[in-house]
């Protein structure tokens, strides 16, 4: 189901001539004169409903000039828009001639000025109530107030989030830009797109998963396969495999580098800060960037991890021995653990963290149990072991 939600904000009407008319243009072939938006939008986008939302003085008398109504019933509503008290009561009627004439459900929805916190929850929570998960939504800011736009962008994430509709878009139709008698109508879901790369970019900081890239990336016009790339190998860096993570990270970052789309290049620089640690000369350089970047998240069980094989790698290559042979690399982590003892001390601690079984170490029990231990000590083995 599609939904219209279109925002009321307080107009002036002219006692004579009613609320001031617009000539929006939404294309070529599509432009209409009315004193709301919404009605504009609600003809072009012939949604299955439309929700008007507005607080208790936005101009709810405006729809009774479109759908005709009894002079009684509309003077009651004029006078309490003037008064800042209209109500529900006083709404239903012009809702019932406005979903007849436009031969769809109407909902009016009464919301608070959003003068405080409460007021901003309340109004998310009152949205949320007339909206259902799957329900494809369009949001209009028109003539909200002018700060409810801003908590409109919110509730569009929230309700996308939280409640599972799909934003179609954001549409607002320009008074300000009037030119030669016509408005533009200004769609603003690229405002969303941006909330989504700057999601991407919390949650890479969280967990190191630059995958959640991939499809944004994609979105911005870059080929959905060298997209795709970019997940596999965070893929290969999750499951500790750093070999194929550099190998197919070094051959998407060229296409990253060079991408230009209009939203990827916002983020460009940033991302690419965020994944150039394959650039490392050798495998160890590589495992130990990734141990430096997940201590500094707070991913301490990757952080041991990558920390441990950093170490064995680098005993293999001092005996001149192959990295990637496991049994080769087994041999020189005995070697060496013999003649590092802090060596044991990482051993138990990335132990610990994969099994969450504590070991018979007191100290590294008391490690365990602290977080600021725990990361003190791994920047101390990194030090011992990597000086």
């Amino acid at each position: 189901m599609s939904t219209l939600l279109s925002f009321l904000g307080k107009g002036r009407a002219d006692l004579k001539t009613g609320y001031r008319i617009a000539s929006y243009r939404f294309d070529a072939g599509f432009a209409r004169s009315v004193p709301f938006f919404g009605l504009a939008l609600n003809d072009y986008l012939k949604p299955d409903r439309l929700v008007l939302v507005g607080t208790a003085g936005s101009m709810w008398d405006v729809f009774f000039e479109r759908a005709g109504g009894d002079d009684d019933a509309m003077l009651e509503l004029m006078s309490a828009v003037e008064a800042g008290q209209v109500d529900d009561r006083l709404l239903d009627l012009p809702r019932q001639q406005l979903a007849a004439q436009l031969g769809i459900p109407v909902d009016c929805l009464l919301i608070p000025y959003a003068r405080d916190a409460a007021e901003q929850s309340e109004i998310l929570r009152r949205l949320a109530s007339v909206v259902q998960p799957g329900e494809h939504l369009s949001i209009d800011v028109t003539h909200g107030f002018r700060h409810l736009p801003m908590l409109a962008l919110v509730a569009a994430r929230y309700l996308g989030r939280v409640v599972g509709v799909q934003i179609d878009e954001l549409y607002y139709g320009a008074l300000e830009m009037t030119a030669d008698g016509e408005t533009p109508v200004l769609r603003l879901g690229g405002l969303l797109a941006m909330l989504d790369w700057v999601d991407a970019l919390a949650t890479y900081d969280k967990d190191g998963d630059y995958g959640v890239f991939a499809p944004l990336l994609a979105a911005d016009g870059m080929e959905k396969g060298r997209a795709e790339l970019l997940a596999r190998a965070a893929y290969f860096e999750r499951t500790s495999n750093p070999v194929r993570a550099r190998e197919t990270l070094s051959s998407v970052f060229s296409s990253v580098e060079a991408h230009a789309g209009a939203l990827g290049g916002l983020f460009a620089e940033t991302l690419r800060k965020r994944i150039d640690w394959f650039r490392g000369p050798k495998r160890d350089d590589w495992e130990l960037s990734l141990a430096d970047a997940y201590r500094e998240r707070g991913d301490y069980l990757r952080s041991a991890t990558f920390l441990y094989e950093a170490f064995i790698t680098r005993a293999c290559f001092e005996r001149r021995g192959n990295p990637n042979d496991f049994e080769q690399r087994k041999e020189a982590y005995a070697v060496a653990r013999s003649e590092k003892p802090a060596v044991a001390q990482l051993e138990y601690l990335r132990n610990g963290l994969a099994h969450g079984v504590r070991p018979r170490n007191d100290q590294v029990v008391r490690t365990l149990d602290d977080e600021n231990e725990l990361r003190a000590a791994l920047k101390t083995l990194r030090k011992h072991l990597f000086p």
